[in-house]
């Protein structure tokens, strides 16, 4: 997985200590062409663990949590998706890398809408990128199920884990 330089930078200073880090979900979804009625999620096959998940990334300095959902999409799969609403915030409990680097992140899940492009792998850090029904859904964590599903409620209310 590429990590981003400012990610590096840090950790030239405190090593592998605990970083606190805000992360993006986007949850892209558009109506089925093949089914009337349903809709289609975007999901990705990370190269690090095999895993389906919905496009996720870091939130650069700065940067607006919603704009790096739409970043991640175009550059992990090449998809060019509006947010619609924040739908869901959650921190993730802390994880510890193979090289013994520690994060924690405060998730923040957002529904998008489709806008144009064929999903392929585009950055390298996934090795499939492609649409599923929602009835479909290939094998995946229930952490990241949940966030399709947070995403999937009637209105644009967020909700918070619990």
């Amino acid at each position: 997985m590429a990590i981003p330089e400012f990610i590096l930078d840090l950790r030239s200073k405190i090593g592998t200590d605990l970083l606190w880090l805000p992360a993006a979900t986007a949850v892209v979804l558009r109506p089925s062409p093949d089914r009337e009625g349903s809709r289609q999620v975007l999901l990705v096959k990370r190269a690090d663990n095999g895993w389906w998940t919905p496009v996720t990334g870091i939130v650069d300095p700065g940067e607006e949590p919603a704009t790096a959902a739409v970043r991640e999409c175009l550059e992990e799969a090449d998809v060019v998706a509006e947010v619609e609403a924040l739908m869901w915030v959650h921190a993730l409990p802390e994880m510890e890398y193979a090289n013994g680097d520690r994060a924690q992140y405060l998730d923040l899940t957002f529904r998008c809408r489709y806008v144009s492009g064929e999903p392929f792998p585009a950055d390298g850090e996934n090795t499939e990128a492609a649409w599923f029904e929602l009835d479909e859904l290939p094998e995946m964590p229930a952490e990241m199920a949940a966030r399709i599903d947070a995403c999937l409620v009637d209105g644009d209310v967020c909700r918070w884990f619990s």
